[in-house]
């Protein structure tokens, strides 16, 4: 197990929908979170990696080794299979230098609909549309620069990609997130009924219990 001393916890990010999740989850420990927000000096890092592993490592060796304290990274994302995968590791920059979330969902709808493929061949009582079967995957990675050593943890959920948003809650590609098992979409959650279901929240639920 690693030893998490401080009251303070560093997330290497600076998605202010993550911070959020990451403040209410760890709030229960008694713990607060900062971000990389909170240091506009340090530069961006260079996310190379080929999977969500690798890039949580990356982000959290570079952060740890930088403030030498314990950092914890994530890096997470949308898997759709009708696009082979993808977005996948460019889930955050799918629609190039400068994406947001709504141009990334924008890109989104539009490479589905060109496919016209339908693959779940389902729709919902109001006639919207089920595009594709689709995976949120999310990586932690836990970097203590004092050992190097790095505590690991990865979750996922499963559902579908929807031809037009709902909910205004969330971020991300979460308003085209359909929860088949809930009846509802990702965006129609609230914060506590997403950490219970979100892949972010499932790899927190692995992660934790490694933590002292």
């Amino acid at each position: 197990m690693m030893e998490l001393g401080s009251e303070v916890i560093l997330i290497a990010t600076k998605n202010e929908g993550k911070v959020k999740e990451f403040a209410h989850a760890f709030a229960k420990l008694g713990k607060r979170v900062v971000s990389l927000n909170e240091y506009p000096d340090f530069a961006d890092i260079v996310e190379d990696g080929d999977t969500f592993a690798a890039n949580a490592r990356i982000k959290a060796k570079a952060a740890g080794d930088a403030f030498q304290v314990p950092v914890l990274a994530d890096d997470s994302g949308l898997s759709v299979a009708a696009l082979a995968g993808a977005p996948g590791v460019y889930s955050a920059r799918y629609s190039g230098e400068g994406a947001t979330d709504s141009s990334n969902n924008a890109k989104l709808l539009a490479e589905l609909n060109r496919l016209a493929q339908q693959a779940a061949g389902e729709a919902l009582e109001d006639g919207t549309k089920l595009l594709s079967h689709a995976q949120f995957v999310c990586a932690l990675a836990l970097y203590d620069p004092a050992t190097g050593e790095f505590v690991e943890a990865e979750g996922t959920v499963d559902g579908f990609i929807m031809d037009k948003p709902r909910g205004d809650g969330g971020f991300g590609y979460d308003p085209l997130f359909w929860l088949p098992t809930l009846n509802r979409g990702m965006a129609q959650l609230s914060k506590e009924e997403k950490q219970q279901i979100s892949h972010r929240g499932n790899a927190l639920k692995e992660l934790l219990p490694k933590l002292v």
